[in-house]
């Protein structure tokens, strides 16, 4: 998936990192699946909590692309978790109070990141600018970085600077502006395609760190280098070192 750089590699622009936090940086499903198993416990409810979470991510999505396609704006991350979550408490006959799901949506505030994100961070500081680029209110990702990730991002640049969800264009635009930057300067790093592919389109190049196994969409915008985990991007990015994909990942075809 990495080939031989051209001499004229475009890479060799890039002088910021802009890292997806929620499921690139911070393990969801890890942080929150026991929190979820234990509220439907209590419930006797028939649905698994990783199921559970698998319908909630999914549903939180369609949240994020129905205020871009209605044009509502950026209604704020924790607000279309919480819509999500009640969707899919109702589509699964779970019993709840308004007051219950409130309370329980307090453990987005306990995230915890990849151990091999907080050690790649580390290791790329000082050689590239790290910018976390999220979907997060301003308030939430200070909060997750000081207090979750612990780790000095050189800026932190939340969404709704732009009022709108990734992978709208609007964020990738307003991100360089506020960076100060050519769109060809910045790579953007995530674990989700999507990201990667409107960063592309908005002239980024783009690192893909495919935690989760999964194809990327049938776009002509696709990333510039695959990866598994944080330990691969250190090696090539700092020491020079292509990663060893496994042969498990999707592949596409030539």
């Amino acid at each position: 998936m990495i080939d031989d750089p051209p001499d004229d590699n475009p890479l060799d622009m890039v002088n910021t990192l802009t890292f997806d936090l929620f499921g690139t940086v911070l393990d969801l499903a890890g942080s929150l699946t026991p929190h979820i198993s234990e509220f439907l416990s209590a419930r006797n409810a028939d649905v698994s909590g990783p199921d559970f979470w698998n319908q909630w991510r999914a549903r939180q999505r369609i949240e994020q692309y129905q205020d871009t396609i209605l044009d509502m704006g950026h209604s704020g991350y924790l607000t279309v978790c919480r819509y999500a979550f009640l969707y899919v408490l109702r589509s699964n006959h779970v019993r709840f109070t308004m007051a219950e799901a409130d309370e329980f949506m307090k453990v987005w505030q306990e995230l915890d990141p990849f151990d091999d994100a907080v050690q790649g961070l580390n290791r790329l500081k000082g050689k590239y600018r790290l910018v976390g680029l999220s979907n997060g209110e301003p308030w939430y990702l200070e909060h997750l970085a000081k207090n979750r990730i612990k780790f000095d991002f050189d800026a932190i640049i939340s969404v709704e600077e732009a009022g709108h969800f990734k992978p709208h264009p609007g964020v990738y635009r307003k991100a360089a502006r506020i960076l100060h930057a050519e769109p060809g300067e910045i790579m953007m790093v995530a674990s989700h395609s999507f990201d990667l592919m409107g960063a592309r389109a908005c002239g980024y190049r783009a690192a893909y760190v495919n935690r989760y196994g999964l194809p990327t969409e049938e776009t002509p915008f696709q990333p510039d280098l695959t990866f598994v985990d944080f330990h691969q991007v250190a090696d090539y990015l700092v020491d020079g070192r292509k990663p060893v994909l496994p042969a498990t990942l999707p592949l596409r075809e030539e």
